[in-house]
This record gives structure tokens, sequence and C-alpha cells, in this order.
């Protein structure tokens, strides 16, 4: 619901919305970092999670087409500090360029930025820290990944701007989002390849498809602030919609388990990721805020599935030899 824009109380303990109740943050953190914390979502990590899943997938396909057995905890870790911290900064730089409209929606008026709790320039200086932090870690990797890496900023710093004028921000969500699943390879191998390629284009279909899910919850106050989604676009046929994305990013996984040489476990348990999407689709009600963030936030388990899988295929090859 579109709300005037009224500053909230810099020491309210409600919780954002789509924050769980009992986060941690709300719940254990020091007042003097919460609202720093929220800004960087560490009270809502489901998009942080969205983000890594693609990089260790990419690296444990990489490493599955070299015949390795297991995957190198030590990239698991790095990709697991890189994932948190970049999607602090994008989500920061986010919530400063569109501080004004966030201050107009019920469900964003609590954030730290339009509710009087960070000043943009507090806010750019953290996000810097994070980007400092992301860049710490993106240079243990080999050179070639590093300009990889420093190659998905130009996507980071526009993405905010496109639901101003195209009514598929979704899909440009979706090429800044899942760049991991570039740089996921290319820290293995040291360069690109056509399973690189195929899992990025997954991974981008997967991204519209539930960013698509997430957006219902915001159509009415998008329509009213002059914002544009493909929940808008898509209205009552999203349904239909979900299943093309779905379907495709379905086949260029298998696709890219194909070109990366994976074996039988990775491919059943892309039979039950199809699973899991099926029920989104079918039991989604667009108009129902709490379903679609159910929906939306249950695609984690399409994450743990696929990167569990490709490991447990790792292992599988390693011990038929």
């Amino acid at each position: 619901m579109v709300r005037e824009n009224n500053s909230a109380d810099p020491n309210s303990p409600l919780v954002i919305a789509d924050a769980s109740a009992r986060n941690w943050v709300d719940a254990w953190a020091p007042s003097a970092i919460k609202p720093y914390l929220k800004l960087a979502r560490f009270d809502r990590p489901i998009g942080a999670w969205l983000l890594l899943f693609p990089c260790w997938w990419s690296q444990t396909l990489a490493e599955r087409s070299l015949g390795r057995a297991f995957p190198d905890l030590w990239y698991v870790a790095l990709f697991l500090v890189g994932a948190f911290v970049m999607r602090g900064a994008g989500c920061t730089w986010n919530d400063i360029v569109d501080r004004d409209f966030d201050g107009r929606v019920e469900r964003t008026a609590l954030r730290p930025i339009p509710s009087g709790q960070v000043s943009v320039k507090q806010a750019l200086v953290f996000a810097v820290g994070l980007c400092l932090v992301g860049f710490a870690v993106l240079i243990q990797f080999n050179p070639f990944t590093v300009w990889v890496g420093i190659a998905s900023l130009g996507l980071v710093a526009t993405y905010p701007f496109f639901k101003r004028f195209t009514w598929w921000p979704q899909v440009m969500l979706g090429l800044t989002f899942k760049w991991g699943a570039l740089v996921g390879w290319t820290a293995v191998t040291g360069s690109f390849a056509l399973a690189t390629l195929a899992l990025y284009a997954a991974c981008i279909l997967w991204t519209i498809g539930y960013d698509t899910i997430y957006a219902h919850q915001d159509k009415e106050d998008d329509a009213m602030l002059g914002l544009k989604s493909t929940a808008l676009r898509l209205g009552s046929s999203t349904r239909p919609a979900l299943v093309g994305f779905y379907s495709g990013a379905l086949l260029f996984w298998v696709a890219a388990g194909l070109l990366a040489g994976a074996g039988p476990l990775y491919f059943a348990t892309l039979a039950a990721v199809s699973a899991q999407l099926v029920w989104q689709v079918a039991t989604l009600e667009i108009d129902d805020s709490a379903n679609c963030l159910a929906r939306f936030r249950s695609n984690q388990w399409v994450g743990w599935l696929i990167f569990l899988g490709t490991a447990a295929d790792m292992a599988w090859a390693a011990a038929q030899q």
C-alpha cells in the first residue's frame, strides 16, 4: 500500500517486511549496527543464497568436468563470503537509488534509508566498505576470474534503474544476479566453456521466473508509482509464462550437465528440481502476497538440490574409477 513519505522512528523495533519475525538481526544484533545489517539484507538472507548457488553450481560442474572427487572447500568458503557481502553492497546501492519510492510504500518504508536510520552518505560509505571486502575475496582467484568479476559492476550499477522504463527488469536482474555462474567456472578452469554459458542461461530464466513471483507482492504499489515489472506485464498470464521460464531453465541445466560430463546423480537431482518448480507454479496465488513470498523463498531448495546433487555426482564418479 502506498503511504505518505513520513520517516519512521529510527529506534522502531518493527521487523521489515520479508524478514522472519524471529530473524537474528532484530533478535540479537547490537542496536548501533542493526540498521546496516538490515541495509545489507542480513535479516533477509534468501537473496544472498540465490546469488551464491550459481557460483557453487558452476564451481562444482567445472570440477566435475575435470574429474575431481570433491568441491574445493576454500573456493566454497570464498564464494559464500563474496556472495553475502556483494549482495549487501548491491542492495545498499538499490536502496540509495530507490529511497524516494521505498518511503512511499508500506512494505519498504521501514528500510534504513527511508526510515531515517541511515543517511545516504553513510549508506554509500557502507557500500564501498562491502565492495572492498568483496574485492579482497575476488583477488584470491586467478586473474581472468578477477576481470570477469569486475565486469559485473556495470550491471550492478544500472540494474535499479530498469524498472523505470521496461516491463522486463527481471531480465536485467537475471543477467546481474546470476553472474556467479560465469565466475565459478572460470575460478576453477581459468576460461569459459559452453557449459558455463548454458548454466548462465538456465540461471537467468530461473531468476525471471522466481522474481516475477516475488514482484506480484508489489504490483499495485508499482503501478501507482509508475514502476514496471514482469508481474504487471504478465498479469493473469503469469502461470503459463512461469511454465515457459522454468522449462527453459531445466533444459539449459540439462545441457550444462551434458556439456560438463555430469553423471546420473546430477540428472536425478534435476528431476527433484522439476517437482519443486511444478509445485511453485501449481500452488501459486498471484493475489496473495504471503503465498508469493513463500514460493519465492522455496527456491532455496532448488539451490541446495543442484549443489548437493552435483557434489554427490562428483564423489560417485570418482568412486567408479
